[in-house]
């Protein structure tokens, strides 16, 4: 497991050494290499499209601009994951309610079972959209999509987007004989909620099959 929660200033890269020996190991058959950055507020010099993503994701404790994953940035350029992490959204919430809404789930293409008895992450107001970067949809799936709050304009939402995606599962291919899952750090924490839903993640991950995660 490599989450990103180191800034974008720091100027961290992974090292030639650490992607060798990732990617030797991404060779063995039953490896699970789980890569999460987190999230990218702020990104733009527009000072008004930065007061917007401050307002959408409304936590005062979260600057105007905080750009994270420099680190796991570097990491997926040189395994070839075509995604980027951008912006930081806030989910939806079961109207009425304080729940998160559901997740979209395609469940077509979640071979290995990894959201059996998953209908939610958890609630943390400010996660990554994890945008593809590639037209090549048969080595990289989206597993899952979070609904938006649309009561808190966006410039995303403003773009017509009303989801992000927030799980992505990329096969073994080529000499890779392992699989890469990207997901937020969040998801693995009890405190934003959906814990009933996360343990099954949880254990659906450690159970994948033969694969094991390992943290690196």
């Amino acid at each position: 497991m490599v989450f990103g929660l180191d800034h974008l200033v720091s100027e961290q890269e992974a090292a030639s050494e650490e992607i060798a020996a990732i990617r030797e190991w991404l060779k063995r058959e039953g490896t699970c290499l789980m890569i999460g950055p987190h999230h990218d507020v702020g990104f733009s010099d527009d000072m008004k499209q930065r007061q917007m993503e401050y307002m959408h994701h409304g936590d005062a404790l979260v600057p105007r601009q905080q750009r994270f994953g420099q680190y796991t940035r570097s990491l997926m350029k040189a395994l070839g994951v075509p995604v980027m992490n951008q912006y930081g959204l806030r989910p939806a919430l079961v109207k009425g309610t304080n729940q998160i809404a559901p997740l979209t789930i395609n469940k077509d293409l979640d071979k290995l079972g990894l959201l059996n008895g998953v209908s939610t992450f958890n609630f943390h107001p400010h996660l990554p959209h994890y945008a593809l970067t590639t037209d090549d949809t048969k080595s990289t799936h989206v597993l899952t999509r979070q609904p938006i709050d649309l009561g808190r304009p966006h410039p995303f939402t403003e773009a017509g987007n009303t989801e992000f995606n927030t799980c992505i599962w990329m096969p073994p291919k080529g000499e890779r004989s392992g699989h890469i899952l990207m997901a937020d750090s969040t998801i693995f924490t009890t405190l934003f909620g959906g814990t009933d839903s996360l343990e099954h993640f949880w254990r659906n991950i450690a159970t994948m099959g033969s694969s094991r995660a390992v943290v690196v």
